[in-house]
Formats: C-alpha cells, structure tokens, sequence
C-alpha cells in the first residue's frame, strides 16, 4: 500500500450560528430530506422531513415558547432519540435561553439532580417519563412546564408537544417573528452537558454558541461526510448531538434516526446511508461477526487471498474492493462508505480490516469540554493507530511528559468550554492559563497525529516503579474473538503495593460454542500468552477471572472501573 499524507484542508461554508445553518440548507436543498424515522406505532411506515418543514417546525416551536415568555430559560430534555427531539434541540441553540439534554438512562434521582442543578424551567420529555415526574413533582419546585412528545392533551403544566407547536405554528403564520428575530449571543453559554462520571455527582459541562460553530466549521474542514446517516448514539452525548447532528445539518444530508440499538444492521438495510458514527465496541461487533462468518463458512484462506489481491491492485490505481467484498458491504445496506469513531481507542487490526474491504474507519478523540472533538483520522492520512490529526481551531500540548514521551493532553482553542456550571473548583482544576487538562494521557508523533495511550486515574503504578495504562494490555486481550469485555487491574500484596497484573474478563458463550471451547479459563491464559507476548515482563497478566455476568457501566457503556478493583 501507498504511504499516505496529509492533503489540503476541505472548504466549509461560512456561518455565524445555526439559525444561518439551517437558512443556507433551505437555500440550497430545501426539498431535500433532512430527516426519515420509523413511525413509532407502524414501523412499516417512514416519514421523510425535507430541510424547509424542518426549519419551519423550529420556527413554530420556537415562536409558541417566545409567546409564552419560555425562550431565553434553561429547557432541558429526556428521551429517546427522535425527530421532535431534534426539533427541541435546534430551536433553542437559535433561542436567547439553554438546552439542557439529559441522560435518559439515569436513575430518577439523578434526573431531578440534574434538572435542579441546572436551573431548568421547562422540560421536553418521552412518554417513559410521564410517571415519575407526576410523582415528583414537589421535588421541582422550578418546573414550569412538562411538554409531552406523545401527549395528545394538556393536563395542567403538562402539555402536549403537537399542540403547543400548533399554536406556534398559527402564531406564526399570523405575522408573529419575535422568535425569528431573536439573535443568539455567540459567547454564552447556550448548551449544558452532564458528564456520565462514574463518581459522584456530574458536572455541567457550559459549551457556547462560539465553541459549537467553531467545532462544526474547523471540523469538517478534516474530516467530511458524504450524503445519509444512520443517526444511532444517544442525542445527550455531544458525540451524536454536536458531531452527528450539527455536522450532517451543515452538510444537508438525510439523517435517519435509529429506532432501538437492535435494529441497526436492520436499519442499515432500510435507510442504506453512506457514513455512521459509533463508539468503538459497535465496530468491533462488526468485526468479530463478520469474521466469525468467515469462519463458519470455511473460508478464511480465501478471505486472505481476496485482500492480498484487493491491495496489490489498489497499489498500481486499481481498486476492486466494493466487487471482491460485496456480500460484506450489502450487510451494511451496501452504500457506506465511512464510519466514525469515538470514545475510546480502537484496536489498529479493526481499522486495517475496514480498509481492507473498502469502508474508511476512521478513529477520532474528543471529550465534551471540547465541545467535544479533539483530534481525527483522515480518510486519506489514517493511521490506526493514532486519534489522528488535531481540529484546525485549537492547539495540543502534551504536559509532565514521562520517561516513555506519555503525558496529559491539554487543548487551548475556540471549541473549549466555558468551564463548569456554578463549580468554579473544579473549572479552577482544569483550564489553567486557557489550558483545559483532559486527565487523558497521550502523546503526538513526527506527523502531528495524537495517540491516545489511557486515563490518568486509571494508571497503573507498580511497586517497581513502572507506568501502565490498562487499556494497552486490554486492547491486545480484546483481540481475542470471544472475549467480549475485559478490564485489567493491579494487584495488591501483602504490603499494600501494586504488584502485578490482573485481567478480569466476561466472555461470548456463544463464541465459545462455536469454536468448540470447553476449557475457557485455559484456553484464555493461553490466548492472553499469546496475544501479549511482545509485552515487557512488566506488563504480563499474572491472574485471570472469568466473570458470570458484563461489568457495570455509565450511561456512556464505560464500565465503572472503580466497582471492580479488588485487593489480594
């Protein structure tokens, strides 16, 4: 294969903020769909939004919460992803107020933390909620308004989300603009995120109307997308919400919007898009699904020869792989040509293997404080194993570096947040002198791409005072096919110290079965031998557990690493 390099940045269109955004879509694809969602009673059926009813809807909603004196408050939401969501979401980034998404999966408890910390006044909501916020009412006392995605009626503060955007609607086609009119200011605050930490309470992440234009704007001048996307992370991430939705909108592609996790080969069919984002344990399932294929087919020696012959030809200009690989790519609907992804690093051999059959797998790095991109992959400059190159609008320091060229990320720039709502500490903690300190440990190589190597609180220091980031090791026993998670410990001697290594890991029985495994603990000492055998000593597994059941996890599907230390 040809080395790669870095190319030209690609040219963006200007905006000022997302009320622009959504004008110049109209302008120039206002017929074009901008949304297709399963109807949430017949599945049969898919509605299609074009770009100029999708405006108009945020005009209407828009203009019913500016009547009612509602627009310039902290509104939060909490749901499932859907097209009224999206709708609530847009309309209040071009409002004077502050969206608040919410974690749909957290318990109660913490949603009323949330609600109340926030400083929200009004609340969109899914059907799922209706319940619990009846039964907790007293405890929002702020709460002026519950407005229902499903509800038909007003029952009191709780109302029906079709009727208020009807009285929008008629408000507006009566001449009322007063919401069209509002111009957002750029260096306020304008959404507040909730970090899905595993300890303790999270925090509200302020990302300003400046932060969120310059992350689109700079972003897409590094990494594009193409016409369709499967819209599947929650839209409470800024991952799905600011990277998936905000850049597909710019860009005046179709979203359509994933209905359950299940359904998504199913919706791949469907909607056939050409670019998806995901979180990294999404493209392994691909990956270890289509190999475990392979396997059962008997055809591994064949699959090989195919991608010898498919590079070979690629190198002299010519590339076969949508041919060679066609079965595999009809299972993904059969037009994608790009995933993105985020939230964690990928294992190198995944993103040489999408390559190989004609998919662009393209890893990135972000936190939410960076509104939340930091680095990506080029299409054409990707190397599988870095988070690739840094967005053009801030700048990357690596700080405290060790004796392996490993420190803590630090970004400065346009895209980094205002600081943490009402927590002036823990905002004093991490942006230093307009440095944000990630917590995240990492380096940059000769050609500007940033490898990220672990979190800082999970470092691993051993009583002979070596560093290790656990998800080194834990990449390397990921790539055993039927491992399905791992987390790899320390373990503590007599003494209290770190000593040696540990790797707690829950398996595939269905893998297992089919690879006619009968001794699983043996089997995966020997797998974890072999995989980890270019390791130092140091770095060895001593102990292995076999777990019954999958380790628990954040909203976010990070496993709570905290729960899972153990002293021996």
């Amino acid at each position: 294969m040809k080395k790669q390099k870095n190319y030209p940045l690609y040219e963006v269109t200007k905006f000022n903020d997302f009320k622009e955004v959504l004008d110049i879509a109209v302008k120039e694809d206002g017929d074009n769909f901008a949304f297709k969602y399963k109807d949430s009673v017949n599945s049969d059926i898919v509605h299609e939004i074009t770009y100029k009813q999708f405006r108009n809807d945020t005009f209407y909603l828009g203009t019913a919460l500016k009547n009612k004196n509602l627009s310039h408050l902290h509104i939060a939401c909490v749901g499932e992803n859907s097209y009224e969501y999206v709708v609530a979401y847009l309309t209040m980034l071009n409002s004077d107020g502050v969206f608040v998404p919410i974690d749909r999966e957290l318990p109660m408890t913490d949603i009323i933390n949330v609600l109340n910390d926030s400083d929200s006044e009004v609340v969109f909501y899914s059907k799922a909620f209706e319940n619990q916020f009846k039964d907790n009412i007293n405890k929002l006392p702020n709460i002026k308004l519950f407005i229902g995605f499903e509800r038909a009626e007003d029952e009191g503060i709780f109302l029906s989300y079709n009727k208020f955007i009807k009285e929008g609607e008629q408000l507006y086609n009566n001449g009322d603009i007063s919401y069209v009119n509002i111009t957002p200011v750029k260096q306020e605050m304008k959404l507040l995120v909730y970090t899905s930490g595993t300890t303790g309470m999270a925090k509200g992440v302020m990302l300003s109307l400046h932060n969120l234009c310059s992350l689109i704007y700079y972003g897409l001048q590094i990494s594009t997308v193409y016409d369709t996307c499967l819209s599947v992370l929650p839209y409470h991430h800024t991952y799905e919400s600011v990277c998936g939705l905000l850049v597909s909108i710019h860009m005046h592609a179709t979203i359509c919007i994933n209905d359950k996790l299940r359904n998504v080969l199913k919706n791949l069919q469907l909607f056939k898009p050409s670019y998806i984002y995901l979180v990294p344990a999404f493209a392994e399932s691909f990956y270890k699904k289509i190999n475990a294929s392979i396997v059962e087919q008997g055809k591994e020696k064949v699959f090989k020869n195919m991608i010898k012959v498919s590079n070979n030809l690629r190198n002299v200009g010519i590339d076969m792989r949508k041919t060679f690989f066609k079965s595999i790519h009809e299972s993904f609907g059969g037009r994608l040509r790009k995933i993105v992804c985020g939230g964690a690093p990928i294992r190198p051999e995944i993103g040489q293997f999408f390559d190989d059959i004609g998919i662009s797998l393209v890893n990135g790095y972000g936190i939410t404080e960076c509104s939340p991109l930091v680095s990506v992959n080029r299409d054409k400059f990707n190397d599988f194993n870095t988070a690739g190159v840094k967005v053009p609008c801030i700048d990357i320091k690596i700080d405290n570096v060790n004796e392996d060229g490993q420190g803590e990320i630090c970004v400065k720039g346009d895209s980094v947040m205002i600081g943490y709502y009402k927590n002036e500490s823990e905002t004093a903690k991490v942006l230093i002198d307009g440095w944000f300190y990630t917590g995240d440990y990492g380096n940059l190589n000769e050609h500007g791409q940033l490898a990220i190597t672990g979190r800082k609180k999970n470092l691993i220091v051993l009583s002979n005072g070596k560093n290790i980031y656990p998800e080194e090791i834990e990449n390397y026993i990921m790539s055993i096919p039927y491992v399905s998670e791992v987390v790899v410990y320390a373990i503590k001697d007599t003494n209290g110290e770190e000593s040696a290594l540990c790797a707690e890991a829950y398996l595939n029985d269905e893998m297992l079965n089919e690879m006619q495994i009968t001794t699983p603990l043996e089997n995966l000492k020997k797998d974890i031998s072999s995989v980890c055998r270019m390791l130092p000593p140091y770095k060895q597994i001593q102990k292995i557990i076999l777990r019954k059941e999958e380790f628990d996890k954040t909203t976010s599907k990070k496993i709570k690493r905290g729960n899972i230390i153990k002293n021996y």
